[in-house]
């Protein structure tokens, strides 16, 4: 089996279908949890698919530092290496090399850097990162492009969507003929309608198994970042899977899927069970706050996750406050099954016609704020 795209429903914009890979299938609207190093942080790879994921994102900079790609392909691939046997989508690595890496330099070939755990001088070009994400056997490969960060002015936004899309023609270039795997290329042209046009035209002229959404949430805000996706998705093929990188907070994935995004990924839900943050249906309860102290409440009533079913307010509270272990595997538990209801609820409300009603329901619930005090 072979990699493909099929859309069962659409309301408005927005549209639920299945992403085929010989690893498994992907419904789409698809969040998938983020696994930067070979690991979804303080969670068991059995736990990450219980919460309802289908896919993972790993990443190309972090892996090709540590343990190295090699290595890994010699230890059988990425799946073999973290027991995720499930579908695996890598990025990259150009927005880790920008916003992680030190001494960088851009030139024409790619980015030269240095490593930020050891010092070590490396050169990731579009060749290389092609080859790497070859190496670690991910299911979804992603072009090497730069991402710049905003705000910036348009001739700079302009020459970075045009050397990414030279790089974007050297990724496939590079990815070759990999029956089963695909290829992903990444729209830029920052918050400019006339040069996410330009970079669409450029990748739909090359050809692609999917496309990114990509320049976006680095700082835009919300409100600039719908603003272009009221045009951007329409300016990708129709029949190909939309993804958009590094998205995000569950408000933002409802008004991102309304606009007729497929996928997203965001370290958010796993790095917020890590600070003492829990996500609701009614928004964001800080387990930190005294308030809860005393609360023999479950964090969220009904959700069937294991710090919701077995726990309390109270002792999640304790926990986290102790600073011990638990408090972030089951925080991150929970985060990661209430984005995973999330993708389902709104895959429901497109297939039955419903997605308008839901939305509303959904800010309806995020606007009551968290449960009073007992």
């Amino acid at each position: 089996m072979g990699f493909s795209f099929d859309i069962s429903a659409r309301d408005g914009r927005a549209r639920t279908g299945v992403i085929s890979t010989p690893r498994g299938e992907i419904r789409t609207p698809a969040f998938m949890p983020v696994g930067t190093a070979a690991t979804v942080k303080a969670m068991m790879p059995e736990s990450v698919r219980e919460t309802g994921a289908d896919i993972l994102l790993g990443n190309t900079y972090h892996l090709m530092l540590r343990p190295t790609a090699e290595r890994i392909a010699d230890l059988g691939g990425l799946h073999r290496f973290m027991n995720w046997d499930r579908p695996i989508l890598t990025d990259s690595g150009g927005f880790q090399v920008m916003s992680l890496a030190s001494l960088r330099k851009l030139t024409e070939e790619g980015v030269q850097f240095s490593s930020h755990i050891d010092g070590s001088r490396h050169m990731l070009t579009p060749e290389r990162s092609m080859e790497i994400q070859r190496l670690l056997g991910s299911d979804i490969v992603m072009a090497f492009d730069e991402c710049p960060a905003l705000p910036a002015d348009r001739a700079a936004i302009d020459a970075s969507m045009q050397l990414s899309m030279r790089w974007a023609q050297r990724s496939r270039d590079a990815f070759g003929d990999r029956p089963g795997h695909a290829l992903f290329g990444i729209q830029q042209g920052g918050l400019e309608p006339d040069l996410r046009a330009r970079s669409a035209e450029a990748l739909r002229a090359i050809g692609f198994d999917g496309y990114a959404i990509g320049g976006l949430a680095v700082g835009e805000g919300q409100e600039a970042m719908f603003g272009v996706l009221e045009y951007a998705p329409g300016q990708l093929p129709e029949d190909k899977p939309r993804y958009l990188m590094g998205v995000g907070k569950p408000d933002d994935i409802v008004g991102a899927v309304q606009r007729g995004v497929d996928m997203f990924d965001c370290v958010l839900p796993s790095r917020s069970g890590r600070t003492g943050q829990g996500w609701t249906a009614r928004g964001p309860v800080n387990l930190r706050n005294a308030r809860h102290r005393d609360d023999p409440r479950p964090l969220e009533e009904g959700c069937p996750c294991p710090a919701c079913r077995n726990y309390s307010r109270a002792y999640l509270h304790h926990v986290i406050k102790s600073d011990e272990i638990i408090g972030a595997m089951l925080l991150t538990w929970h985060n990661l099954a209430y984005y995973q209801r999330l993708m389902q609820g709104l895959r429901d409300a497109i297939s039955a016609g419903r997605l308008e009603l839901f939305a509303a329901r959904f800010h309806e619930d995020r606007a009551q704020g968290d449960i009073g005090l007992i």
